[in-house]
């Protein structure tokens, strides 16, 4: 490989802060507006021209999984916009997201690409960002990675691994799309890929495996918050690496190029989609799993279905199934669990899972944290990650109102906050 020496160069630090956010999904968010509210100066970064990640962007249907109080259900309350609260209008997000960002003091800085950390003697000062304005730097006393792939910690130097443990394998990327035109009152909508309903020319998941181009091959179906618009989550693309512009890349074209198809098998196969037709795809790509880092502690399925209540929790009541889509094809992996999923108690997830390994004043929010891929499959959905990144950003607000790192912040002093916001 060619190479070039880039010359070296003053870089302007344009603001230094007490805790740095990066990423804006619901853990960025969720992370920002905590550690603000605890009184903190507080800046969120995100490479997108809004807040929300795929929750908004990213054109999610509705919010799965549960979890226990915390933030997730304020913003529940606030931005949901029909009977079904779970369902997601992602126009009214994005402005319920930065209503709540304004009120609790965090400022937001979009169109920022994070490309570097700036770490010193095992301590991250900062990150060099990238943005119409150049390259610039932010320092900050604690940092939030909650970028989804970890690119902060990954740069930083934390030891991880991607994918799945012993061959890399990932899960595959989606980009969701709505249709509309859908007569709602005789529509199907198969909500998991367990559930194989009767159409009149047959099983649609056996039809989709059928007469969708490979690997997209299942139907998963959402009514939106609008009459005659349905949300699908379809599109299918096996070994990407979203951590790499050529795999994303090839993802978009790849996606892109099953909508059609899956419109014209919909307006075939499913009734009430007889004269349904695309209206907007999202604009950020669903990549469900990248980098696994370690920490201090690392999260197990078997903690999971042991449903484990660990005394140094960060989150509690965490709930939801082995969501594994096929990481060579469509549907459900061999490894995942859905409807047969066990009827179990809410798990807890420890601190010492978003404080990374190796790095002093550096958090993990969202599906990043330190997790196995079987349990990652399982914590990565929105609910869960928005109180993980509201753990994050009280603990880091903390680590700088005690003068503490974060690896040495006392568990209870986080709990007791946590508590407190909860009430």
């Amino acid at each position: 490989m060619k190479t070039y020496l880039e010359p070296a160069r003053e870089l302007p630090v344009i603001d230094d802060v007490d805790v740095l956010v990066c990423g804006a999904g619901p853990a960025g968010v969720s992370a920002a507006i905590s550690a603000a509210r605890q009184g903190v100066r507080t800046l969120l970064l995100d490479q997108c021209g809004c807040v929300g990640g795929i929750s908004t962007a990213g054109l999610m249907s509705h919010w799965t999984g549960s979890v226990k109080g915390g933030i997730f259900r304020e913003i529940l309350e606030r931005s949901h916009d029909s009977e079904k609260k779970n369902v997601i209008n992602p126009e009214k997000l994005k402005t319920v997201y930065l209503q709540m960002l304004d009120e609790a003091g965090a400022r937001v800085r979009l169109y920022t690409f994070v490309s570097a950390a700036v770490v010193e003697d095992g301590t991250i000062r900062g990150v060099i960002v990238e943005s119409k304005s150049g390259r610039q730097v932010i320092t900050a006393r604690v940092v939030v990675d909650a970028t989804g792939d970890g690119d902060v910690a990954a740069r930083a130097g934390v030891p991880y691994h991607l994918g799945r443990e012993g061959d890399h394998k990932m899960q595959p990327a989606t980009l969701m799309f709505k249709v509309a035109g859908v007569d709602i009152s005789r529509g199907i909508f198969p909500g998991s890929f367990e559930s194989n309903p009767e159409a009149p020319k047959g099983k649609l998941q056996d039809l989709a495996r059928e007469h969708l181009p490979f690997p997209a091959g299942h139907v998963l179906l959402y009514p939106s918050t609008l009459p005659g618009v349905v949300t699908c989550n379809m599109t299918n693309a096996i070994d990407i690496d979203g951590t790499d512009a050529d795999s994303l890349t090839h993802a978009e074209y790849v996606c892109r190029s099953q909508m059609e198809p899956i419109a014209a098998f919909l307006r075939e196969y499913v009734p009430g989609f007889e004269k349904c037709y695309i209206i907007s795809s999202a604009s950020l790509m669903g990549i469900r799993e990248t980098r696994h880092f370690e920490g201090e502690y690392t999260l197990t399925g078997e903690d999971i279905l042991a449903s484990r209540q660990f005394d140094d929790w960060a989150v509690r009541g965490a709930s939801f199934n082995f969501d594994v889509h096929n990481l060579t094809g469509a549907g459900l992996d061999e490894t995942g669990m859905q409807a047969k999923f066990p009827r179990i108690a809410g798990y807890s997830i420890p601190y010492g899972c978003l404080v990374p390994k190796a790095v002093e004043n550096l958090l993990l929010a969202g599906r990043c944290i330190s997790g196995t891929h079987i349990a990652h499959s399982n914590f990565r959905v929105m609910p869960i990650c928005a109180n993980i990144g509201q753990a994050a950003g009280v603990a880091a607000a903390l680590s700088v109102k005690n003068s503490v790192t974060p690896r040495a912040l006392p568990v209870a002093k986080l709990q007791e906050a946590l508590i407190r916001a909860d009430t």
